[in-house]
């Protein structure tokens, strides 16, 4: 017997942050553009799910359809690969708190404010925050400082909530 102890590395959270290669970039986009357009459906679908059944409600049915498909995924996927649980940070399950949050508020807010108002407000706040967590490089992503074109996109994010607030 050896008394020898084998470490697992923990993934590099800056090496997952590199940039994808062009073709795959071209064929995340589409993908991402769609999944932004799930979210306007279902914040389309919680806000009269929320005001029939409750918005605590509506956001717990979101999340148990959510679990049981992600559950028949992982069953039907095979091992996945990386540390246990026990072996990452705890911040980094901060989204498990973060999503409920998000979702209650889609609920509560898109009967008062609509659906465009509401999505372009959390456009806002998602791409306000994501420039500062490029800019400092916050949770292992790349740092990527602001620019003038970046700051020229956060302007027109804010100049369109106005817009659409006013119209």
């Amino acid at each position: 017997m050896s008394s020898e102890t084998i470490e697992v590395p923990l993934p590099n959270p800056v090496a997952s942050a590199v940039p994808a290669a062009g073709w795959q970039r071209l064929m995340l986009l589409p993908l991402v553009i769609l999944a932004g357009m799930g979210l306007s459906v279902e914040a389309g679908l919680l806000g009269p799910l929320g005001s029939q059944v409750g918005h605590l409600w509506a956001t717990l049915s979101i999340f148990g359809v959510g679990t049981a498909l992600l559950l028949l995924l992982l069953l039907f996927s095979g091992p996945q690969p990386g540390p246990a649980f026990s072996q990452l940070p705890r911040w980094q399950l901060l989204g498990g708190v973060l999503g409920p949050i998000y979702v209650v508020v889609l609920t509560l807010a898109t009967p008062h404010i609509g659906i465009a108002m509401t999505m372009i407000a959390i456009l806002s706040g998602q791409v306000g925050k994501s420039v500062l967590i490029d800019h400092f490089g916050w949770f292992g992503s790349a740092r990527k400082p602001v620019n003038a074109e970046r700051w020229l996109a956060l302007a027109l994010i804010v100049l369109a909530l106005i817009l659409i607030a006013r119209g």
